[in-house]
Order: C-alpha cells, then structure tokens, then sequence
C-alpha cells in the first residue's frame, strides 16, 4: 500500500483540521516571539549607555547624598568626604561588571544564552537591579493587570453590546445622533489627557483616592480589601471603559444595521417573526463575528494603554514594571515583561480564531 509522503502536512490538515490549526498558529507564534525577542535585545543595545552605567550613576548619587560636609583646609584641599575617591571606576572594573553579567558579549550571542537559560533551564534569569528572580518580579504583579484589564473588557463588552443593539434599532433619531458623537469624542479624546484629568478630579475633590491601589494586603482582610480595590480601582476603570467603549460600540451598532438590510431579515419579517426575535436571534449572533476577530486587538490596546494608567495612578501592575526595568536598562526584566504580554496577545488571537469556527458554522479550517 503507498503511503503519501509528498506532503504530510496537507494529509495532517485533512484528518485533523483545527488541531493541525492550532499547531501552525503556534509555530508561527513561536516565530514572531522569536524575532521579536532578537529586536527587543538590538533596541536595547542601540540605546545609550547600559545598565553598569545606570547602576554607576545610581552609586555616585548615593554617595554624594551621604557624603559629610567637605571642610576647606590650607591651600583649599578638599577634606573629610570620601565620595570623590570612592567614586572612581577604573575602565578595568566597569569592563569586569560588564563581563559579569555578560554585557561584553555582540547582543545576539546574548539573545541566545538567554534562550537556552529559559527554554533549556526555565529559567528566566534575574533582575540585573534588584538581583531578585525575574519570574518572581512577573508573577506578583501580572495578577494586578490580568485583573484590571479583564475587569474592563467585560464591563466594555458588556455595554457595547447593549448599546449597540439598542441605538441601532433607533437609528437616525437624535438618541442615536447624540450617542455617535458621544462615542467618536470619547474614542478620539487622548488617553493619557483623560487619566491626568481624572487625577485631577480625585485629588481636588477628594471622592477618590489618586492611587489605583489600597495600601494593604489582601491577607490582612480579604473582603475589606476587596471593597478598597474597587474604591481605589473607580477612576482607572473609568478611563479604560469610556476609552474602550467608543469604538467597540460603534462597530456593533453598524455591523446591526448591515445585518438588517440583508435578504434573510427580509424573509424573517415577511413569515411573520417578530423585531425581537429577528433582533437577539438572528442579526445579534451575527454581529459575534467582528467582535471575536476584535477582541484580541481590544485586549492588546488595552494592556498598552493600561502602562500609562499604572505609572500615573500608582498602579503595581505589569506595565509600571516594563516602564522601571526599561528606564533602568535591565535586559532580562524587559525581554521578559514583553515576551509575556505577546505571547498572551497571540494566544488571545489564536482563541478568538477557534471561537470564529464555534460561532460561525460557516468558517471551516483546513478544507481546502
């Protein structure tokens, strides 16, 4: 009997459709995290000076700062401090931190010891400031940002979907007229001006905290805690939400209006079928589409607008720990923190792909 060895991969795709899917989107995945790992590595490297200056500065700073105040004796030497003498770094001790931490290396040498460390080792190093595990670093504070960002696509979700079904069944009317230009003025209005605004707001009239965040642990009193994040957490979901909304709202509003000029609502309504039924039975399943192919795009605009929300409401998320460890030059922290949030958005739209085929029988993968 012959056996097809031409092309497996095609025989794959015939016996096994989404699961031989699922294996090309995640070798593709494992490429672009790949290459985007080597570009993160050549920015850096192209970026002034590096972490051993960042951490030379950070010591001449302490020192000056703890210095003792400098006497003047004969002839105007310079007495009683030793910062200027303890602040000298010959070439040979900088090029030796340096080759400690394996700096000296071409930056592309250093990619790949990094890869064998975590793929070999699953290991994803240590923080080159604070010396603790970067998987440590990641883990505490991934959870605030999953919980934040996930928390406003669900209220996002939520009221796109009731306000767009519900302004497209009155469209052309002023509601309808006034709710566009709410949602084009939101959707155009720059975040970063509306969070500051918002700060402002909570620090003149003192309603609500200007930190995101409570000032205690959650073991200390779980339900006490969790009153006190959503009180502190008010103002940031705020801004997500009516950034969000704007665009999500307004894309199914007008996928709703093009459903219901086609051809089979025309045939529901003449059998007699109600506008209800026709609205939440037949037009609402269909507008799931372009949200589904959206709402990995959302989730990802969402986790890059969410690091400016963390940095100016003081929020121990993900996106204030890329900002430190990106200014500071730590390598390992930032190659980390943004292979994480990337291969979280690929997976998000690796399953926004597989719910495409749930939701739509007509979308079949590995057919052809």
């Amino acid at each position: 009997m012959a056996i097809n060895l031409a092309n497996p991969w095609r025989t794959f795709r015939k016996k096994a459709p989404l699961t031989s899917f699922i294996t090309g989107r995640l070798i593709t995945m494992a490429v672009i995290l790949f290459v985007l790992g080597w570009a993160l590595f050549a920015l850096m490297e192209l970026a002034p000076g590096d972490i051993v200056d960042q951490m030379v500065q950070q010591q001449l700073m302490s020192q000056t700062d703890n210095a003792p105040s400098s006497n003047t004796g004969s002839g105007g030497a310079v007495t009683g401090g030793t910062a200027g003498k303890d602040s000298v770094y010959s070439e040979e001790q900088l090029a030796r931190l340096r080759a400690e931490m394996g700096l000296d290396k071409p930056f592309t040498i250093q990619y790949f010891k990094w890869l064998n460390r975590v793929i070999v080792h699953h290991d994803l190093g240590v923080s080159l400031i604070s010396k603790a595990p970067v998987s440590f670093l990641i883990k505490s504070r991934i959870v605030n940002s999953l919980v934040l960002n996930l928390i406003s696509l669900v209220f996002i979700t939520i009221f796109s979907f009731l306000l767009g079904v519900y302004f497209s069944s009155k469209a052309g009317t002023r509601l309808d007229v006034g709710a566009t230009f709410f949602a084009l003025f939101f959707h155009a209005f720059p975040g970063i001006l509306l969070l500051i605004l918002l700060q402002l707001f909570a620090s003149v009239t003192k309603l609500f905290p200007v930190t995101a965040y409570p000032d205690f642990p959650i073991s200390e009193s779980p339900v006490k805690f969790t009153f006190s994040y959503m009180y502190h957490v008010f103002l940031p979901l705020l801004a997500s939400f009516l950034g969000g909304i704007g665009g999500t709202m307004r894309m199914i509003r007008s996928t709703m209006l093009d459903q219901m000029g086609m051809p089979y609502i025309m045939a529901l309504r003449s059998r007699g079928i109600s506008e209800r039924r026709i609205y939440l039975n037949h037009a609402f399943r269909n507008t799931l589409n372009p949200y589904i192919t959206g709402s990995a795009n959302l989730l990802a605009s969402l986790f890059s607008g969410s690091l400016v929300l963390e940095i100016i409401f003081a929020y121990p998320g993900i996106g204030r720990l890329m900002y430190d460890a990106v200014m500071q030059q730590d390598v390992n922290l930032v190659l980390a923190n943004n292979m994480f949030i990337s291969a979280l958005v690929l997976a998000g739209m690796t399953i926004s792909d597989i719910l495409l085929a749930l939701v739509d029988p007509r979308i079949r993968y590995g057919s052809n």
